[in-house]
């Protein structure tokens, strides 16, 4: 599993628009087999910063939810969406392998 750490940053005065589109791909990545972990908006912090999670089986699984985002008529509306009303000035992603489970026993064993 990869997981897809995107860092937003967006125009202070557009937060309620960037809400907007985010709201809009959590069931979008969802309708191509990812998981959304949920969007992360400013709040008393920087105020242009915004955070996404959201993973997918693998890496080649990731790549072919966004070659299908090209053509679905629903992630078209919410880029053009992003880009009509200048939301996002730029934005970086990560891709990280998620640890999802705890487990002492390898703690256990590495400090005996």
């Amino acid at each position: 599993m990869i997981t897809c750490y995107i860092t937003y940053e967006i125009h202070p005065d557009k937060a309620e628009a960037f809400e907007i589109y985010g709201k809009a791909w959590i069931p979008l990545v969802e309708r191509f087999g990812g998981t959304h972990h949920g969007y992360f908006l400013p709040h008393e912090s920087a105020n242009d910063l915004a955070v996404a999670l959201f993973s997918f089986p693998s890496l080649a699984a990731y790549e072919a939810y966004r070659a299908k985002s090209f053509e679905d008529a629903d992630c078209q509306a919410a880029f053009r969406f992003a880009r009509e009303n200048d939301i996002v000035r730029r934005y970086d992603r990560t891709f990280l392998r998620p640890v999802l489970e705890g487990d002492l026993a390898p703690l256990k064993a590495a400090m005996a």
